[in-house]
């Protein structure tokens, strides 16, 4: 496919100017295609040639003012208008096209549980052009109607109120001026919960199967949704641009959720059918603001080309996380951010794929794909926040809402951005965005602390070339207190670089750089702040100064500083008093997927799962009261992760329940036979039984990791058969065959597949396009072999094999942390 430049979008935009689209889509006619006529009516400012993009199974007819054109002339995605005159056009192309099974484009899905089906779109990017054609770039804005017929008993989203007409017709009010890939369409017997709020209508979707789950919470997302929208009005002058506001729960969604505007899809995983923690729920919030956020930083206001995604994403990942924090229950996002988000912008600004937040060299749309990472969104947003803590948020905000009316339902570049911030405050705001947005890497603060007549000085070492404004935290024992309770005698703002070094006092139990987490870096230890980290962890009183340590800590395993067994040790130690949930739950997540698995050697794994499991086993004995029931949850899903022997949660699957809770619902059954399925203690037949009990999407994608674990060589066949051999699989059932395939207790039975993966994975890449290249390098790769041969493999399949650009990505990261985890095996420093 014919990817986009750069400047081929600004010699269109140059070129043109389009009014309006006005789309039919019939949605009746079979199970594999659709029918779709577009009209667009445009204006050429001078006489040229350009071309229009769409994706056909069949294009039938090409019509330009009031002539017909040559269906054949279609060269891949690109359908060439020649000899255009100066002046207003019509353009009506008539097409088949196809549904996909990827995500991509127009999605249909047809519901186990039911038998009910659904379709979507999810136009990001360039599949617009797989729904209706289209002058497929971000700045050529415009009107779209849209007309859609649909089978009976199916209600039709879009992202303007939409109207039945009967006998299956829906139109939907037309849009305000927006870019292409916004436009959105969800069909199907949607379950809808629908209220008012400031006059508009709002509504919340999804399957009729979920219908249960959504209504259990339809109260608590309906209030996020309200009071975000509410602070959103508070802290922006521009209203919402939109005329309706739906929230639709799509089955095999991608990405966590897209920013359509009036019609944001989430994925339906955010319906809980099975018990969650307090920190998921508030995973939810933050996505809801998020999306929210997008309305105007995005949608309002579009970025120009694709260098500038970060200016969507950073903003809305700072907002989302900001608003939930001021608007709703959900006080502590940015402990969860800090613990989880923020690594991943850490590891991602670590590789060699590392790029600014704002690259300067997007040079096409299969470039831009790429970018859509933890740099984009975490480091983003943890730029926004060091920006908000260095400028003032009153600042902050004016500049945001001169830009709002500066260039509402227009397009924008990083250039405006930070024009429209530099007006509003006598701050160097470009001087900082040079430093900020246009490099690359982690930056690390080191103390050093001088004692001169009993009274301390802080000099803060710094390797790289950010300023920063940090807090610094010092912390005193607790004299009262006999298990070594840390208490905060001040917390110091220090400018880095320092213009002298800053008097302490008496030397502190704890110096903490960057407490309170305002900046991104990397932060190191004294000696004896490292001491009172071993001793006195758990008993730092706020959960985000105990984010900020565990953070150094995670650090300073991957960069070969610590020891992967000494950070077990420290997690043994004081995850058992730990009682932040997201802090729980990442650092476990983060010693038994890198530390357990990768970090340690295959013959020193079994002794780290013994001592997760002891310590899980801890938190399960601490919470047999009941008053913690998401830590409990936390510690029984990695209890059974860790198991090493089948018969504790064997009998915890028979009974339907963990002596004391939680029962097991569906997902925690399906986790425990994922379990027993690996360590070889389950079959065919008890997967199958499960199956009948659970027969619902989620159960299907159960099963199908199940089997794909079974220590069984026919079973790897037939799981690798299906997902590199066929393209039957969708985008889930593929993720979960492949989180199944892998697993380092059964090195021996899969290591034959390690050479065969990359031919295979090239060529599945190639065949199923962008949305299986990631789920192939994300899950289907052999992350268990961390050893030379893999990594040689990898670095010729990357030499030689010509992945596609998303696959090469993916691999180029995964071959990085596997040689990263080779060297920390080794005991090299970074």
């Amino acid at each position: 496919m014919s990817v986009l430049t750069r400047d081929e979008a600004q010699t269109r935009a140059q070129l043109l100017d389009v009014h309006r689209y006005t789309i039919a889509l019939d949605l009746t006619t079979g199970d594999e295609t659709f029918e779709s006529l577009t009209v667009i009516r445009f204006a050429a400012r001078t006489g040229a040639d350009t071309f229009v993009e769409l994706k056909p199974a069949e294009l039938r007819s090409v019509v330009l003012d009031g002539e017909s054109l040559d269906p054949e002339t279609l060269d891949d995605n690109r359908l060439p208008l020649k000899n255009l005159a100066a002046g207003e056009h019509e353009l009506r192309i008539t097409a088949s096209m196809r549904y996909s099974r990827t995500g991509e484009g127009m999605h249909r899905f047809t519901d186990p549980a039911d038998g009910e089906t659904y379709v979507y779109t999810q136009m990001f990017m360039d599949d617009v052009q797989r729904v209706f054609a289209a002058f497929d770039q971000p700045d050529l804005k415009a009107v779209f109607e849209l007309s859609v017929t649909a089978p009976e008993g199916w209600t039709v989203l879009a992202n303007g109120i939409t109207e039945h007409l009967g006998e299956g017709r829906w139109t939907a009010a037309p849009t305000p001026l927006i870019s292409t890939y916004l436009v959105a369409v969800a069909a199907g017997p949607w379950h809808t919960v629908r209220t008012e709020h400031r006059d508009l209508p709002f509504g919340i979707h999804c399957r009729r199967s979920l219908a249960p789950h959504l209504d259990a919470d339809a109260d608590e997302i309906l209030d996020v949704t309200r009071a975000c929208f509410d602070r959103y009005h508070e802290k922006f002058e521009e209203p919402y641009p939109f005329d309706s506001y739906d929230q639709a729960f799509v089955p095999e969604f991608n990405a966590g959720a897209m920013e359509n505007p009036g019609l944001v899809t989430f994925r339906d995983d955010f319906v809980y059918r099975s018990a969650v923690t307090d920190t998921e729920r508030q995973t939810r919030a933050m996505v809801i603001a998020h999306e929210m956020a997008h309305m105007w930083f995005g949608d309002l206001v579009t970025l120009r080309w694709w260098d500038d995604i970060w200016l969507n994403e950073s903003f809305a990942e700072y907002m989302g996380y900001q608003t939930t924090a001021e608007a709703t229950r959900f006080t502590d996002t940015w402990t969860e951010f800090g613990v989880v988000r923020k690594a991943w912008g850490y590891d991602a600004d670590q590789r060699p794929s590392t790029h600014p937040v704002a690259p300067e060299n997007v040079e096409d749309t299969a470039s831009a794909l790429l970018n859509f990472d933890g740099i984009s969104y975490a480091k983003g947003a943890s730029a926004l926040r060091q920006l908000v803590t260095w400028l003032g948020e009153k600042d902050f905000l004016a500049g945001i809402n001169t830009h709002f009316a500066r260039h509402k339902f227009g397009n924008a570049s990083l250039a405006d951005f930070i024009d429209s911030l530099a007006s509003t405050t006598e701050r160097d705001v470009h001087a900082w965005a040079d430093a900020w947005l246009r490099t690359t890497g982690v930056d690390t603060l080191t103390p050093a602390v001088t004692t001169k007549a009993g009274t301390c000085a802080l000099t803060v070492e710094h390797t790289g070339s950010r300023p920063h404004r940090i807090a610094v935290g010092l912390y005193d024992h607790d004299l009262s207190d006999d298990e070594g309770r840390l208490t905060l005698r001040e917390r110091l703002d220090v400018d880095v670089p320092q213009s002298a070094p800053q008097p302490i006092g008496k030397p502190p139990a704890l110096l903490l750089l960057n407490d309170g987490d305002l900046t991104y870096t990397k932060v190191r230890f004294d000696a004896a702040s490292a001491e009172a980290v071993g001793t006195s962890l758990s008993r730092l009183p706020d959960p985000l100064t105990r984010a900020v340590v565990w953070n150094s800590l995670r650090d300073a395993v991957r960069d070969g500083e610590l020891a992967p067994g000494a950070y077990l040790e420290t997690a043994r130690t004081h995850l058992p008093r730990e009682t932040d949930l997201a802090l729980v739950q990442g650092v476990l997540a983060f010693a038994s997927a890198q530390v357990a698995d990768r970090y340690l050697t295959p013959e020193e794994r079994p002794a780290a799962l013994a001592t997760l499991a002891s310590l899980c086993r801890d938190l399960i004995r601490r919470t047999e009261d009941g008053d913690h029931p998401g830590l409990r949850l936390i510690a029984v899903r990695h209890f059974i992760d860790v198991a090493a022997h089948p018969e504790t949660i064997t009998a915890w699957l028979a009974d339907g329940t963990v002596p004391g809770g939680p029962e097991l619902d569906p997902d925690l059954r399906w986790r425990v036979l994922a379990r027993l399925a690996v360590l070889g203690a389950t079959d065919e037949a008890a997967i199958a039984a499960e199956l009948d009990r659970d027969p619902s999407a989620n159960g299907r994608e159960g099963a199908a990791r199940c089997r794909a674990a079974l220590p069984d060589e026919e079973a790897k066949r037939t799981a690798w058969s299906a997902m590199f051999d066929s393209d039957d699989l969708s985008n889930y059932l593929f993720t979960a065959t492949a989180q199944g395939f892998w697993q380092p207790e059964q090195a021996d039975l899969v290591r034959q597949y390690v050479p065969r993966f990359y031919d295979d994975a090239v060529a599945v890449a190639a065949r199923r396009g962008p949305a299986i290249a990631d789920a192939v390098g994300r899950w289907a790769f052999p992350a268990y072999a961390v050893d030379a041969e893999n990594l040689t493999l990898g670095e010729t399949c990357l030499r030689d094999a010509g992945p596609t650009p998303s696959l090469r990505r993916k691999l180029a990261d995964q071959l990085d942390d596997l040689a990263r985890a080779l060297r920390v095996r080794e005991g090299e420093t970074f």
